[in-house]
């Protein structure tokens, strides 16, 4: 009866990753390469500057709001120094309505007050209001920071210079206007008396 000889496996001889010195450099290669550990490192920096360093169309957009009520304020302050057509209008209307009550017959001076006097306050009212309308929204942009922005951060400069404008056009706005309504600048004509 003919036996074969087991084959028996010898694992002393396999090869294992101590042994294989080609693979052992490969390894020492691989933990050696500088470039493996700078590239993490420089992604790392970059995600660091983003935080520190904001858009520009980021710092762009936070000023819009401000920036653009700062203009209305000193939009509306022109707009009461050089009167509006709503001022106009509403002159026109007090005028009319004076020359319909006085054409039955009235005195001179009660003409006076209601054709021209009347006209003459109305379109003191109507600037004085777009006068408190520039003031307060100048006032409004320079006490609040920009929308959207945080607390910390200053306001451009020049939304601060165009709030100014508004608030210093409104001001003289509503100055001129009480001086308006109440006669202070030029006083109503009066009738002269007749001759006795």
């Amino acid at each position: 009866m003919n036996t074969t000889p087991s084959k028996t496996t010898d694992l002393s001889k396999t090869d294992t990753p101590a042994d294989d010195p080609e693979k052992n450099s490969a390894d020492a290669a691989v933990t050696e390469d500088p470039t493996a550990t700078a590239a993490p490192a420089e992604a790392t920096d970059e995600t660091e500057d983003d935080g520190l360093e904001p858009d520009s169309f980021t710092e762009a957009r936070h000023g819009v709001g401000a920036g653009a009520t700062a203009v209305v304020s000193a939009g509306l302050g022109i707009v009461a120094l050089t009167g509006a057509w709503s001022g106009r209008v509403a002159a026109e209307r007090e005028t009319l309505m004076g020359q319909i009550q006085t054409a039955g017959g009235s005195s001179a001076a009660q003409q006076i007050s209601e054709i021209y006097g009347d006209a003459w306050h109305t379109t003191a009212l109507v600037n004085g209001l777009f006068a408190v309308l520039a003031l307060l929204v100048g006032v409004f942009v320079l006490v609040r920071p920009a929308f959207g922005t945080p607390a910390t951060r200053p306001q451009p400069a020049w939304i601060r210079a165009v709030a100014l404008a508004g608030v210093a056009l409104g001001t003289l706005g509503v100055l001129i206007s009480v001086g308006m309504y109440f006669d202070l600048f030029l006083s109503l004509p009066v009738a002269g008396t007749p001759a006795g």
